[in-house]
Protein backbone atom coordinates (compact mmCIF):
# COMPACT_ATOMS: atom_id res chain seq x y z
CA UNK A 1 0.00 0.00 0.00
CA UNK A 2 1.35 3.31 -0.07
CA UNK A 3 -1.01 2.57 3.15
CA UNK A 4 0.86 2.92 6.21
CA UNK A 5 0.05 2.81 10.42
CA UNK A 6 0.26 6.63 12.76
CA UNK A 7 -1.40 16.43 24.15
CA UNK A 8 -4.09 17.82 25.12
CA UNK A 9 -4.57 21.81 25.04
CA UNK A 10 -4.34 23.77 22.03
CA UNK A 11 -1.61 23.66 19.16
CA UNK A 12 1.68 25.47 19.72
CA UNK A 13 2.10 29.08 17.24
CA UNK A 14 3.26 28.25 13.75
CA UNK A 15 7.30 28.48 13.96
CA UNK A 16 7.26 28.40 17.73
CA UNK A 17 8.71 24.81 18.51
CA UNK A 18 9.40 23.88 22.11
CA UNK A 19 13.06 23.69 22.55
CA UNK A 20 14.41 20.18 23.31
CA UNK A 21 15.85 19.97 26.41
CA UNK A 22 18.05 17.20 28.73
CA UNK A 23 19.62 14.26 27.87
CA UNK A 24 18.07 11.46 25.60
CA UNK A 25 15.70 8.95 27.24
CA UNK A 26 15.01 5.35 26.27
CA UNK A 27 11.79 4.07 26.26
CA UNK A 28 9.81 3.03 28.72
CA UNK A 29 11.46 5.26 31.20
CA UNK A 30 9.11 7.67 33.15
CA UNK A 31 7.74 11.06 31.29
CA UNK A 32 5.79 13.38 33.16
CA UNK A 33 2.97 13.69 31.22
CA UNK A 34 1.95 17.08 31.33
CA UNK A 35 0.61 17.70 27.39
CA UNK A 36 2.14 18.48 24.27
CA UNK A 37 4.98 21.29 26.16
CA UNK A 38 6.46 18.16 28.37
CA UNK A 39 6.48 15.77 25.51
CA UNK A 40 8.47 18.54 23.24
CA UNK A 41 10.94 19.49 26.14
CA UNK A 42 12.02 15.32 26.75
CA UNK A 43 13.11 15.28 23.15
CA UNK A 44 16.50 14.31 22.23
CA UNK A 45 18.61 17.17 22.42
CA UNK A 46 20.01 17.31 18.80
CA UNK A 47 18.24 14.11 18.17
CA UNK A 48 16.05 13.63 16.28
CA UNK A 49 11.80 13.08 17.26
CA UNK A 50 10.01 13.67 20.28
CA UNK A 51 9.81 11.80 23.32
CA UNK A 52 6.81 9.38 23.35
CA UNK A 53 4.54 9.51 26.01
CA UNK A 54 5.28 6.52 28.97
CA UNK A 55 2.25 4.61 29.13
CA UNK A 56 -1.95 3.87 27.79
CA UNK A 57 -3.26 6.63 25.74
CA UNK A 58 -7.04 7.81 25.40
CA UNK A 59 -9.14 5.45 23.65
CA UNK A 60 -10.11 8.86 21.49
CA UNK A 61 -6.86 8.74 20.56
CA UNK A 62 -6.73 5.01 19.61
CA UNK A 63 -10.04 5.62 17.45
CA UNK A 64 -9.10 8.93 16.10
CA UNK A 65 -5.43 7.26 15.02
CA UNK A 66 -6.99 4.00 13.30
CA UNK A 67 -9.65 6.30 11.66
CA UNK A 68 -6.51 6.63 9.36
CA UNK A 69 -6.96 3.10 8.57
CA UNK A 70 -9.73 3.87 6.30
CA UNK A 71 -7.89 5.83 3.62
CA UNK A 72 -4.48 3.45 3.74
CA UNK A 73 -7.57 0.51 3.37
CA UNK A 74 -9.46 1.71 0.58
CA UNK A 75 -6.06 2.81 -1.16
CA UNK A 76 -4.43 -0.30 -0.55
CA UNK A 77 -7.00 -2.19 -1.89
CA UNK A 78 -9.24 -0.91 -4.89
CA UNK A 79 -6.34 -0.78 -7.42
CA UNK A 80 -4.53 -3.95 -6.27
CA UNK A 81 -8.47 -5.50 -6.50
CA UNK A 82 -9.71 -3.57 -9.55
CA UNK A 83 -7.28 -1.46 -11.37
CA UNK A 84 -6.02 -4.60 -13.35
CA UNK A 85 -9.27 -6.18 -14.80
CA UNK A 86 -10.00 -2.46 -15.38
CA UNK A 87 -7.04 -2.49 -17.73
CA UNK A 88 -7.70 -5.72 -18.98
CA UNK A 89 -10.78 -6.01 -18.86
CA UNK A 90 -12.15 -2.63 -19.68
CA UNK A 91 -9.62 -0.36 -21.34
CA UNK A 92 -8.76 -3.37 -23.68
CA UNK A 93 -4.47 -3.48 -22.48
CA UNK A 94 -3.24 -6.50 -22.71
CA UNK A 95 -1.98 -7.77 -19.49
CA UNK A 96 1.36 -7.97 -19.79
CA UNK A 97 1.58 -4.38 -20.16
CA UNK A 98 -1.10 -3.86 -17.81
CA UNK A 99 0.90 -5.45 -15.66
CA UNK A 100 4.00 -2.77 -15.66
CA UNK A 101 1.05 0.02 -16.00
CA UNK A 102 0.46 -1.26 -12.59
CA UNK A 103 3.79 -2.13 -11.33
CA UNK A 104 5.95 1.08 -12.08
CA UNK A 105 3.87 3.93 -10.80
CA UNK A 106 4.01 2.14 -7.07
CA UNK A 107 7.48 1.15 -7.31
CA UNK A 108 8.38 5.14 -7.83
CA UNK A 109 7.38 4.61 -4.11
CA UNK A 110 10.54 2.85 -3.10
CA UNK A 111 12.64 6.45 -3.99
CA UNK A 112 9.38 8.39 -2.42
CA UNK A 113 8.65 7.43 0.50
CA UNK A 114 11.51 7.65 2.71
CA UNK A 115 11.74 11.50 1.20
CA UNK A 116 8.77 12.16 2.73
CA UNK A 117 9.91 10.74 6.20
CA UNK A 118 12.71 12.85 5.91
CA UNK A 119 10.47 16.00 5.13
CA UNK A 120 8.16 14.77 8.02
CA UNK A 121 11.11 14.37 10.61
CA UNK A 122 11.58 18.11 9.90
CA UNK A 123 8.23 19.44 9.78
CA UNK A 124 7.29 22.49 12.24
CA UNK A 125 3.98 23.29 12.13
CA UNK A 126 1.37 24.14 15.08
CA UNK A 127 -0.13 21.06 14.46
CA UNK A 128 2.90 19.04 15.10
CA UNK A 129 5.41 17.89 12.63
CA UNK A 130 2.66 14.80 11.42
CA UNK A 131 -1.02 15.85 11.33
CA UNK A 132 -0.51 18.54 8.28
CA UNK A 133 0.31 15.03 6.46
CA UNK A 134 -2.75 13.35 7.14
CA UNK A 135 -5.07 16.04 6.23
CA UNK A 136 -3.60 17.75 3.18
CA UNK A 137 -1.66 14.58 1.97
CA UNK A 138 -5.12 12.51 2.35
CA UNK A 139 -7.59 15.18 0.60
CA UNK A 140 -4.86 15.35 -2.13
CA UNK A 141 -4.87 11.43 -2.16
CA UNK A 142 -8.72 11.56 -2.49
CA UNK A 143 -8.74 13.77 -5.10
CA UNK A 144 -6.11 12.30 -7.29
CA UNK A 145 -8.07 8.41 -6.55
CA UNK A 146 -10.66 9.58 -8.52
CA UNK A 147 -8.78 11.06 -11.55
CA UNK A 148 -7.73 7.23 -11.74
CA UNK A 149 -11.12 5.83 -13.17
CA UNK A 150 -12.23 9.17 -14.89
CA UNK A 151 -10.77 7.67 -18.07
CA UNK A 152 -10.98 11.34 -19.84
CA UNK A 153 -9.32 9.37 -23.45
CA UNK A 154 -11.59 6.66 -23.49
CA UNK A 155 -10.14 2.96 -24.13
CA UNK A 156 -7.28 1.84 -25.44
CA UNK A 157 -3.42 2.91 -25.38
CA UNK A 158 -3.91 6.20 -24.65
CA UNK A 159 -5.71 5.66 -22.09
CA UNK A 160 -3.39 2.85 -20.29
CA UNK A 161 -1.17 6.10 -20.42
CA UNK A 162 -3.41 8.15 -18.59
CA UNK A 163 -4.15 5.33 -16.06
CA UNK A 164 -0.31 5.21 -15.61
CA UNK A 165 0.58 9.09 -14.65
CA UNK A 166 -2.49 9.45 -12.23
CA UNK A 167 -1.42 6.38 -10.82
CA UNK A 168 2.01 7.89 -10.08
CA UNK A 169 0.49 10.77 -8.69
CA UNK A 170 -1.80 9.35 -6.62
CA UNK A 171 1.12 6.77 -5.01
CA UNK A 172 3.22 10.36 -4.10
CA UNK A 173 -0.03 11.67 -2.18
CA UNK A 174 -0.23 8.37 -0.49
CA UNK A 175 3.52 8.64 0.52
CA UNK A 176 3.21 12.06 2.07
CA UNK A 177 -0.40 10.80 4.14
CA UNK A 178 0.97 6.92 4.74
CA UNK A 179 4.65 7.45 6.19
CA UNK A 180 3.74 10.07 9.14
CA UNK A 181 0.32 8.27 9.44
CA UNK A 182 2.90 4.78 10.55
CA UNK A 183 5.53 7.26 12.31
CA UNK A 184 2.81 8.54 15.08
CA UNK A 185 2.70 5.39 16.92
CA UNK A 186 6.41 5.34 17.93
CA UNK A 187 6.26 8.82 19.28
CA UNK A 188 2.41 8.94 21.16
CA UNK A 189 3.65 5.99 23.59
CA UNK A 190 6.78 4.40 24.89
CA UNK A 191 5.01 1.59 26.31
CA UNK A 192 5.85 -2.32 24.72
CA UNK A 193 2.33 -3.28 24.98
CA UNK A 194 0.00 0.10 24.05
CA UNK A 195 2.11 0.30 20.92
CA UNK A 196 0.23 -3.12 19.98
CA UNK A 197 -3.23 -1.94 21.19
CA UNK A 198 -2.84 0.56 18.78
CA UNK A 199 -1.84 -1.37 15.99
CA UNK A 200 -5.38 -3.83 17.39
CA UNK A 201 -7.60 -0.57 16.61
CA UNK A 202 -5.77 0.48 13.59
CA UNK A 203 -6.19 -3.04 12.47
CA UNK A 204 -9.58 -3.23 13.25
CA UNK A 205 -10.65 -0.04 11.60
CA UNK A 206 -8.23 -1.46 8.18
CA UNK A 207 -10.35 -4.60 8.23
CA UNK A 208 -13.20 -2.50 8.12
CA UNK A 209 -12.28 -0.68 5.65
CA UNK A 210 -10.83 -3.20 3.67
CA UNK A 211 -14.12 -5.09 3.51
CA UNK A 212 -16.25 -1.80 2.85
CA UNK A 213 -13.54 -0.64 -0.16
CA UNK A 214 -13.13 -4.09 -1.31
CA UNK A 215 -17.17 -5.27 -1.55
CA UNK A 216 -18.86 -2.42 -1.71
CA UNK A 217 -16.80 -1.11 -4.88
CA UNK A 218 -17.35 -3.34 -7.30
CA UNK A 219 -21.02 -3.29 -5.86
CA UNK A 220 -20.99 0.34 -7.03
CA UNK A 221 -19.32 -0.36 -10.23
CA UNK A 222 -21.90 -2.96 -11.36
CA UNK A 223 -24.53 -0.63 -9.82
CA UNK A 224 -23.89 1.96 -12.42
CA UNK A 225 -23.79 -0.06 -15.09
CA UNK A 226 -19.74 -1.24 -15.18
CA UNK A 227 -17.50 -0.66 -18.28
CA UNK A 228 -16.32 3.13 -18.25
CA UNK A 229 -19.04 4.75 -16.61
CA UNK A 230 -19.26 2.19 -13.66
CA UNK A 231 -15.35 2.54 -12.55
CA UNK A 232 -16.07 6.78 -12.71
CA UNK A 233 -18.88 6.01 -9.81
CA UNK A 234 -16.32 3.83 -8.23
CA UNK A 235 -13.62 5.74 -8.64
CA UNK A 236 -15.83 8.75 -6.81
CA UNK A 237 -17.25 6.48 -3.91
CA UNK A 238 -13.47 4.92 -2.88
CA UNK A 239 -12.13 9.33 -2.89
CA UNK A 240 -14.90 9.77 -0.35
CA UNK A 241 -13.56 6.77 1.87
CA UNK A 242 -10.47 8.25 2.00
CA UNK A 243 -11.10 11.70 2.47
CA UNK A 244 -13.42 11.10 5.35
CA UNK A 245 -10.51 8.79 7.06
CA UNK A 246 -8.10 11.59 6.73
CA UNK A 247 -10.27 14.24 7.83
CA UNK A 248 -11.26 11.45 10.80
CA UNK A 249 -7.43 11.07 11.79
CA UNK A 250 -6.44 14.64 11.49
CA UNK A 251 -9.56 15.68 14.22
CA UNK A 252 -9.35 12.68 16.21
CA UNK A 253 -5.41 12.87 17.02
CA UNK A 254 -5.87 16.49 17.98
CA UNK A 255 -5.68 15.57 21.62
CA UNK A 256 -2.80 12.87 21.44
CA UNK A 257 0.83 13.90 22.96
CA UNK A 258 2.53 15.91 20.06
CA UNK A 259 5.88 17.61 20.32
CA UNK A 260 8.12 19.18 17.55
CA UNK A 261 10.41 16.69 15.70
CA UNK A 262 14.16 17.45 15.93
CA UNK A 263 17.11 17.70 13.59
CA UNK A 264 17.86 14.07 12.06
CA UNK A 265 20.40 12.94 10.19
CA UNK A 266 22.22 15.44 7.68
CA UNK A 267 21.38 13.45 4.47
CA UNK A 268 19.13 10.99 3.18
CA UNK A 269 21.80 8.29 2.63
CA UNK A 270 22.62 8.86 6.13
CA UNK A 271 19.32 7.72 6.96
CA UNK A 272 19.09 5.05 5.00
CA UNK A 273 22.53 3.62 6.59
CA UNK A 274 20.51 4.14 10.24
CA UNK A 275 17.47 1.86 9.13
CA UNK A 276 19.93 -0.66 7.00
CA UNK A 277 21.98 -1.00 10.66
CA UNK A 278 18.93 -2.18 12.75
CA UNK A 279 19.22 -5.99 11.74
CA UNK A 280 15.63 -6.61 13.18
CA UNK A 281 14.06 -3.75 11.26
CA UNK A 282 16.03 -5.79 8.34
CA UNK A 283 14.80 -8.66 9.21
CA UNK A 284 11.24 -7.85 9.77
CA UNK A 285 11.23 -5.54 6.56
CA UNK A 286 11.85 -8.24 4.27
CA UNK A 287 9.89 -10.44 5.68
CA UNK A 288 6.72 -8.09 5.33
CA UNK A 289 7.58 -7.23 1.79
CA UNK A 290 7.60 -10.44 0.35
CA UNK A 291 4.40 -11.02 1.97
CA UNK A 292 2.72 -8.44 1.05
CA UNK A 293 3.61 -9.26 -2.63
CA UNK A 294 1.63 -12.40 -1.61
CA UNK A 295 -1.22 -10.43 0.02
CA UNK A 296 -1.51 -8.19 -3.28
CA UNK A 297 -1.18 -11.34 -5.60
CA UNK A 298 -4.32 -12.57 -3.98
CA UNK A 299 -5.68 -9.25 -3.97
CA UNK A 300 -4.68 -8.99 -7.93
CA UNK A 301 -6.74 -12.14 -8.63
CA UNK A 302 -10.34 -12.09 -7.03
CA UNK A 303 -12.06 -10.90 -9.58
CA UNK A 304 -9.93 -13.27 -12.39
CA UNK A 305 -10.94 -15.91 -10.04
CA UNK A 306 -14.35 -15.08 -9.62
CA UNK A 307 -14.89 -14.93 -13.18
CA UNK A 308 -12.96 -18.24 -14.53
CA UNK A 309 -12.79 -20.43 -11.40
CA UNK A 310 -16.59 -20.07 -9.63
CA UNK A 311 -17.84 -18.51 -12.66
CA UNK A 312 -20.09 -15.98 -10.85
CA UNK A 313 -18.72 -12.27 -12.02
CA UNK A 314 -22.12 -10.61 -10.32
CA UNK A 315 -21.79 -11.66 -6.50
CA UNK A 316 -17.88 -13.41 -6.57
CA UNK A 317 -16.13 -11.07 -6.11
CA UNK A 318 -17.90 -9.45 -3.10
CA UNK A 319 -18.55 -13.03 -1.37
CA UNK A 320 -14.53 -13.26 -1.51
CA UNK A 321 -14.05 -10.42 -0.24
CA UNK A 322 -16.29 -10.41 2.91
CA UNK A 323 -14.86 -14.01 3.16
CA UNK A 324 -11.27 -13.10 2.98
CA UNK A 325 -11.72 -9.81 5.36
CA UNK A 326 -14.61 -10.31 7.79
CA UNK A 327 -12.72 -13.02 9.70
CA UNK A 328 -10.17 -10.38 10.72
CA UNK A 329 -13.25 -8.63 12.42
CA UNK A 330 -13.91 -11.52 15.20
CA UNK A 331 -10.61 -13.13 15.57
CA UNK A 332 -8.36 -9.97 17.32
CA UNK A 333 -9.32 -11.86 20.63
CA UNK A 334 -7.77 -15.13 19.74
CA UNK A 335 -4.89 -13.30 18.13
CA UNK A 336 -4.87 -11.79 21.59
CA UNK A 337 -4.51 -15.01 23.42
CA UNK A 338 -1.92 -16.20 20.83
CA UNK A 339 0.21 -13.31 20.96
CA UNK A 340 0.18 -13.04 25.12
CA UNK A 341 1.45 -16.76 25.21
CA UNK A 342 3.87 -17.03 22.51
CA UNK A 343 4.89 -13.41 22.01
CA UNK A 344 4.76 -11.37 18.75
CA UNK A 345 7.44 -13.26 16.48
CA UNK A 346 5.86 -16.81 17.09
CA UNK A 347 2.57 -15.64 16.53
CA UNK A 348 3.25 -13.58 13.08
CA UNK A 349 4.79 -16.55 12.20
CA UNK A 350 2.14 -18.76 12.95
CA UNK A 351 -0.47 -16.14 11.48
CA UNK A 352 1.48 -16.61 7.88
CA UNK A 353 1.92 -20.01 8.00
CA UNK A 354 -2.37 -20.24 8.16
CA UNK A 355 -2.53 -17.45 5.16
CA UNK A 356 -0.09 -20.01 3.42
CA UNK A 357 -1.90 -23.25 4.30
CA UNK A 358 -5.27 -21.20 3.32
CA UNK A 359 -3.87 -20.63 -0.05
CA UNK A 360 -2.43 -24.37 -0.84
CA UNK A 361 -5.53 -25.59 -0.60
CA UNK A 362 -7.51 -23.32 -2.60
CA UNK A 363 -5.66 -24.89 -5.42
CA UNK A 364 -8.31 -27.50 -5.43
CA UNK A 365 -11.06 -25.44 -5.87
CA UNK A 366 -12.46 -26.48 -9.62
CA UNK A 367 -13.58 -29.58 -8.15
CA UNK A 368 -14.23 -28.46 -4.81
CA UNK A 369 -18.11 -27.41 -3.95
CA UNK A 370 -18.47 -23.11 -3.24
CA UNK A 371 -19.24 -23.14 0.16
CA UNK A 372 -16.27 -25.02 0.97
CA UNK A 373 -14.25 -22.52 -1.19
CA UNK A 374 -15.36 -19.56 0.54
CA UNK A 375 -14.64 -21.30 3.76
CA UNK A 376 -10.91 -21.40 2.64
CA UNK A 377 -10.79 -18.13 1.80
CA UNK A 378 -12.53 -17.51 5.68
CA UNK A 379 -9.08 -19.22 6.72
CA UNK A 380 -6.61 -17.09 4.91
CA UNK A 381 -8.58 -14.12 6.11
CA UNK A 382 -8.10 -15.54 9.66
CA UNK A 383 -4.30 -15.87 8.39
CA UNK A 384 -4.01 -12.46 7.13
CA UNK A 385 -5.66 -10.31 10.05
CA UNK A 386 -3.11 -11.91 12.79
CA UNK A 387 -0.03 -11.19 9.80
CA UNK A 388 -0.65 -7.85 9.77
CA UNK A 389 -1.24 -6.74 13.47
CA UNK A 390 1.87 -8.68 14.72
CA UNK A 391 4.35 -7.19 11.77
CA UNK A 392 2.87 -3.53 12.02
CA UNK A 393 3.22 -4.15 16.03
CA UNK A 394 6.50 -5.03 15.79
CA UNK A 395 7.78 -1.92 13.49
CA UNK A 396 7.79 0.29 16.37
CA UNK A 397 9.29 -1.97 18.35
CA UNK A 398 12.05 -2.04 15.71
CA UNK A 399 12.13 2.02 16.06
CA UNK A 400 11.89 1.93 19.92
CA UNK A 401 15.32 -0.22 19.64
CA UNK A 402 17.09 1.75 17.38
CA UNK A 403 16.27 4.79 19.93
CA UNK A 404 17.98 2.84 22.92
CA UNK A 405 21.41 1.62 20.50
CA UNK A 406 21.52 5.56 19.56
CA UNK A 407 20.00 7.74 21.05
CA UNK A 408 18.15 9.81 18.69
CA UNK A 409 14.23 9.10 17.70
CA UNK A 410 13.90 8.95 14.02
CA UNK A 411 10.48 7.27 13.24
CA UNK A 412 10.09 9.14 9.66
CA UNK A 413 13.07 7.53 8.96
CA UNK A 414 12.04 3.76 9.55
CA UNK A 415 8.35 3.87 8.61
CA UNK A 416 9.40 5.54 5.32
CA UNK A 417 11.70 2.82 4.35
CA UNK A 418 9.08 0.46 6.21
CA UNK A 419 6.34 2.03 3.88
CA UNK A 420 8.32 1.88 0.43
CA UNK A 421 9.40 -1.43 0.79
CA UNK A 422 5.66 -2.36 1.75
CA UNK A 423 4.05 -0.12 -1.16
CA UNK A 424 6.75 -1.75 -3.32
CA UNK A 425 5.47 -5.55 -2.20
CA UNK A 426 1.81 -4.57 -2.87
CA UNK A 427 2.43 -2.97 -6.37
CA UNK A 428 4.49 -6.37 -7.29
CA UNK A 429 1.07 -8.30 -6.62
CA UNK A 430 -0.80 -7.54 -9.65
CA UNK A 431 2.73 -6.81 -11.36
CA UNK A 432 3.40 -10.93 -10.62
CA UNK A 433 -0.25 -11.77 -11.51
CA UNK A 434 -0.73 -10.11 -14.65
CA UNK A 435 2.61 -11.15 -15.78
CA UNK A 436 0.83 -15.00 -15.16
CA UNK A 437 -1.94 -14.23 -17.12
CA UNK A 438 0.60 -13.16 -19.91
CA UNK A 439 2.33 -16.11 -20.04
CA UNK A 440 -0.60 -18.22 -19.93
CA UNK A 441 -2.41 -16.03 -22.88
CA UNK A 442 -5.03 -14.28 -20.92
CA UNK A 443 -6.91 -12.94 -23.78
CA UNK A 444 -8.01 -9.06 -23.05
CA UNK A 445 -11.51 -7.33 -23.58
CA UNK A 446 -12.84 -3.74 -24.20
CA UNK A 447 -16.30 -4.38 -23.09
CA UNK A 448 -16.14 -4.81 -19.54
CA UNK A 449 -16.96 -8.26 -19.22
CA UNK A 450 -13.88 -10.65 -19.63
CA UNK A 451 -13.45 -12.60 -22.39
CA UNK A 452 -13.79 -16.51 -22.83
CA UNK A 453 -10.27 -17.80 -22.13
CA UNK A 454 -8.11 -21.31 -22.86
CA UNK A 455 -7.83 -24.27 -20.05
CA UNK A 456 -4.31 -23.23 -20.13
CA UNK A 457 -5.11 -19.41 -19.17
CA UNK A 458 -7.74 -20.43 -16.82
CA UNK A 459 -4.76 -22.64 -14.95
CA UNK A 460 -2.58 -19.44 -14.78
CA UNK A 461 -5.52 -17.37 -13.14
CA UNK A 462 -5.76 -20.48 -10.95
CA UNK A 463 -2.18 -20.91 -9.76
CA UNK A 464 -1.53 -16.92 -9.31
CA UNK A 465 -4.50 -16.70 -6.71
CA UNK A 466 -3.21 -19.88 -4.65
CA UNK A 467 0.26 -22.11 -4.80
CA UNK A 468 2.00 -18.84 -5.76
CA UNK A 469 1.63 -16.25 -3.05
CA UNK A 470 1.13 -19.35 -0.52
CA UNK A 471 4.55 -19.59 -1.28
CA UNK A 472 5.67 -15.98 -1.04
CA UNK A 473 3.80 -15.73 2.48
CA UNK A 474 5.09 -19.12 4.07
CA UNK A 475 8.85 -18.85 3.18
CA UNK A 476 9.41 -15.58 3.77
CA UNK A 477 9.13 -16.37 7.67
CA UNK A 478 12.54 -17.97 7.00
CA UNK A 479 13.93 -14.04 6.67
CA UNK A 480 12.66 -13.62 10.61
CA UNK A 481 15.47 -15.48 11.81
CA UNK A 482 17.69 -12.73 13.01
CA UNK A 483 14.89 -10.81 14.44
CA UNK A 484 15.54 -11.00 18.19
CA UNK A 485 13.65 -8.18 19.65
CA UNK A 486 11.90 -8.66 23.07
CA UNK A 487 10.11 -6.99 26.20
CA UNK A 488 13.29 -7.26 28.43
CA UNK A 489 15.40 -6.27 25.33
CA UNK A 490 13.02 -2.87 25.06
CA UNK A 491 12.33 -2.17 28.67
CA UNK A 492 14.77 -3.85 30.81
CA UNK A 493 13.70 -1.87 33.60
CA UNK A 494 10.46 -3.64 33.76
CA UNK A 495 8.90 -7.09 34.29
CA UNK A 496 8.37 -8.78 30.73
CA UNK A 497 4.70 -7.41 29.21
CA UNK A 498 1.44 -8.76 27.64
CA UNK A 499 2.12 -7.80 23.91
CA UNK A 500 -1.24 -7.70 22.95
CA UNK A 501 -4.33 -5.51 23.20
CA UNK A 502 -6.94 -6.37 25.71
CA UNK A 503 -4.21 -7.86 27.97
CA UNK A 504 -2.62 -5.51 30.74
CA UNK A 505 0.41 -4.74 32.04
CA UNK A 506 2.60 -7.42 34.19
Amino acid sequence: MIASPGGSGPPSAPGSPTPASGPPSAPGSPTPASGPSTAASAATAGGAGVAAAPGALPRRVHAGYAFGSLATGAFGTVPGLLLLPYLTDTLGVAAGMAALLVLLPKAWDVLVNPVAGRISDRTRSRWGARRPYLLFGGLALAALFGAIFAAPFGAGAAAGAYVAVAFLATATAFAFFQVPYVAMPAELTSDYAERTRMMTWRIAVLALAILVAGAVAPLVRDAAGGGIAGHRWMGVFVAALIALGAVGAFLGTRSAPQGTVGESEPSLRAQLAVAARNRPFRALLLCFVVQSAGVATILAGVQYFADHVLRDSTTGPTVLFACFVGPALVVMPLWSRVGARVGKLAALVAASLILSAGGLALVAAPVLPTLVVYLLVALLGVGYAGQQVFALAMLPDCIAYDTMRTGRRQAGVFTGVWTAGETFGLALGPGIYGLVLALTGYVSSTTGTAATQTDTARLGVLLGFTVLPALLIGLATLLLRPYDLTPSRLTPATPDAAVVPGTPSR
